[in-house]
């Protein structure tokens, strides 16, 4: 990977807006929606990837088609805001599949977790044998998702293109 500045320019901002919205398109339908030629298209996605702007593709999946019923959020506070503490947790936290997302927050809580499991049974287990036996925790306060309304990937290229 390279860690060259590197100038987007507005097709290279178009073409990450078509991938965000379609990773499995085409070259040459992508090359078609930005008006350039199907190897210049090539080529700059491929700058795209190797600079980390496409950091890589994914499907979403239909949790609940799989049986994955029950989505929690923690809020967890630890004991000390210590760098080396910080990264012990999210090395600690990184290791469990449950756990889909981890963001450190800035203010009364040090860390969301997103935890998607089967049922509620399969969660509790999770929050008692393994979130709440990470080292320097204080406190776990969760909340259980109802429902999702939204859920967009990555940024808004509406602001910016």
């Amino acid at each position: 990977m390279k860690t060259q500045k590197t100038k987007l320019d507005k097709i290279d901002l178009q073409i990450l807006s078509e991938l965000q919205l379609n990773g499995r398109i085409s070259n040459v339908e992508l090359a078609n929606l930005v008006n350039i030629s199907p190897p210049s298209c090539l080529r700059r996605v491929k700058v795209l990837e190797d600079t980390n702007f496409v950091k890589g593709y994914n499907a979403e999946i239909n949790a609940e088609l799989l049986n994955f019923k029950v989505t929690v959020f923690a809020y967890v506070g630890l004991e000390s805001q210590a760098e080396k503490d910080l990264q012990i947790f999210e090395n600690y936290i990184s290791v469990f599949p449950e756990v889909r997302e981890c963001h450190m927050l800035m203010g009364e809580v040090d860390f969301l977790l997103k935890i998607v499991a089967k049922d509620w049974d399969d969660f509790q287990k999770f929050l008692t044998a393994k979130l709440t036996q990470a080292p320097k925790i204080s406190n776990v306060k969760t909340s259980l998702n109802i429902r999702s309304t939204k859920s967009l990937p990555g940024i808004p290229f509406e602001a910016i293109i």
